[in-house]
């Protein structure tokens, strides 16, 4: 996970898992529209999945 990445999460975490697929991106939206934090947390937990 590079820095670009942690930085795109903190400041709009469904662009920095636009590679992820559809499906991350819907997931980090909805997650980002009830709140900024866990939209963060689950654009973080994505990313650190990916090998």
């Amino acid at each position: 996970m590079s820095c670009l990445r942690v930085l795109l999460c903190i400041i709009f975490p469904p662009l920095a898992v636009y590679d992820q697929g559809c499906g991350s991106i819907l997931i980090v939206f909805l997650l980002t529209c009830l709140g900024g934090i866990p939209g963060i947390i689950g654009a973080l937990v994505i990313l650190n999945k990916q090998k």
